[in-house]
């Protein structure tokens, strides 16, 4: 009974910050590459950021690595995106992402949704 829930998302003015978290339970968290993802109405879903097994590394998609900080919790269990200066393009439904180094098993969450709006 793998299981990715996320939280944190909301509604929030441009410019402003929000910190997305996805709790791991019932398997190895710290065995998994993590991902965050996102999916704007209507538009394909994107990768944001992929973080190794340790955090040492780290990669972002679109270019973003100036606005959003990827990062994990070992000892918690938890994956987290840090979204700094944030603009109405950001609005999606964000998803939590649990990937093996062989490419499965593959676990999801249900995603948190982000809205970004005056």
């Amino acid at each position: 009974q793998p299981l990715l829930v996320e939280s944190g998302g909301g509604l929030v003015h441009p410019g402003g910050s929000l910190r997305l978290s996805c709790e791991a339970s019932g398997f190895a968290f710290d065995r998994f590459i993590m991902r965050w993802y996102r999916q704007p109405q209507g538009k394909e879903r994107e990768l944001v950021a992929l973080i190794g097994k340790t955090g040492t590394y780290r990669h972002y998609g679109n270019s973003l690595s100036g606005r959003f900080t990827i990062s994990r919790d070992n000892t918690k269990n938890t994956l987290y995106l840090q979204m700094n200066t944030l603009e109405p393009d950001d609005t999606a439904v964000y998803y939590c992402n649990a990937v093996g180094l062989q490419g499965l098993p593959e676990y999801w969450g249900q995603g948190t949704q982000v809205t970004v709006s005056p």
